[in-house]
């Protein structure tokens, strides 16, 4: 009998089924690790990480801990929606979380539909996952198109009238430049030019001749992380001093290295407190985490650590042994949760979550400055 007990207690360590032994509560991730937008990627996860971290050391939520598995996509719309397949259906994920991208997040929508998966902060502020409100994507960052309208009503504010306007030939470069045109309506100006380029094939050399041409006092970049890094040098080899404004896609430390010489006096908007703005609480609970692991809290890092908060509050409100029913539901009941000076409410009519926007601009210290 004792033999019996002992081969049983063996065979329940090996399978992970011991007394104390915890379950998981596995979430998806599919982002280009790899490829244009790698940095801001990685950094974004490292902020959601800062947080997961901090509940699971606690003991993870309901006495289950988090378990992020991350795909690479390359930033490759089709590979998005096959890593998201497999994470619901072989992974049997609980949830997805900051997936990467415009058309990315478009290609996996129909994944969410299909098996009722709720979809927490895609790091993407496109209209098209805002409105109307979708019943499986809760977005936790304010639109493209409301930074894109702040960008140029900005510029406006300065005297800045000719704007030129650069996107990408793909839904994101859509989605911003709806924004931007609203802000030129507002400001009773055009587009001093209005051009888009091929996302995959990008070729920016007579594209920056165009612009240098038409004399833009500011162009308006609305890319992904390498495209706006090549066009931006593009534009100086072929003489442009005007100013450079790009979305907060770009809001992260990697972005800034890669501009390298021409980092200094680049505008980036934002869609969250600065990094440095220690009046909020979540920045400054973000900050002393990340001080404990040796990094330094970036916009970009916010976001994923403000859409960590929410995918925690959301399981807790779930209940034990959460579903991906439950997590919906709790959701969709989530109502002034403080993120630490930031509220955000979700209803089934609308998963917007915030609408915080604002501008900072790259300091002679590599650093973003409000």
């Amino acid at each position: 009998m004792r033999s019996w007990l002992k081969s049983a207690a063996l065979w329940a360590l090996a399978t992970g089924m011991g007394v104390g032994a915890q379950a998981q509560i596995v979430i998806g991730q599919t982002a280009g690790f790899s490829g244009i937008v790698a940095a801001g990627v990685q950094e974004t996860t490292d902020g959601a990480k800062l947080y997961i971290d901090t509940i699971n050391a606690r003991g993870g939520v309901n006495g289950q801990k988090i378990e992020l598995v991350s795909m690479d996509d390359k930033f490759d719309p089709k590979l998005a929606a096959e890593n998201a397949r497999k994470l619901i259906e072989e992974r049997n994920v609980t949830a997805l979380f900051l997936t990467r991208g415009t058309p990315h997040n478009e290609a996996i929508v129909p994944h969410l539909d299909k098996h009722g998966v709720p979809l927490i902060g895609p790091s993407t502020g496109a209209m098209v996952l805002h409105k109307p409100a979708l019943r499986h994507v809760f977005n936790v960052r304010a639109t493209y198109q409301r930074e894109a309208e702040k960008a140029i009503t900005h510029l406006a504010s300065l005297g800045v009238t000719r704007i030129a306007v650069v996107l990408a030939d793909d839904s994101f470069g859509a989605d911003g430049l709806a924004g931007a045109l609203r802000g030129f309506e507002q400001t009773k100006f055009k587009p001093a030019v209005q051009e888009k380029f091929n996302r995959a094939k990008p070729d920016f050399a007579p594209l920056a001749a165009r612009v240098v041409e038409a004399k833009a006092q500011a162009t308006l970049m609305l890319a992904s992380g390498s495209a706006v890094v090549d066009g931006y040098a593009a534009l100086r080899n072929a003489g442009y001093g005007g100013q450079i404004v790009t979305l907060s896609n770009n809001a992260s430390s990697g972005f800034i290295k890669s501009l390298g010489e021409h980092a200094r006096g680049v505008i980036v908007t934002q869609v969250y407190p600065g990094e440095r703005s220690n009046n909020y609480a979540m920045v400054r609970q973000a900050q002393d985490l990340a001080k404990a692991t040796g990094k330094e809290v970036s916009p970009a890092m916010l976001e994923g650590f403000a859409a960590a908060k929410v995918l925690v509050e959301g399981l807790k409100r779930a209940g034990p042994k959460p579903t991906r029913e439950r997590l919906l539901s709790a959701l969709d009941a989530l109502q002034n949760f403080d993120l630490g000076g930031l509220e955000i409410s979700y209803s089934p009519e609308d998963h917007t979550g915030l609408d915080f926007a604002d501008l900072s601009i790259i300091g002679p210290d590599g650093k973003f400055r409000r």
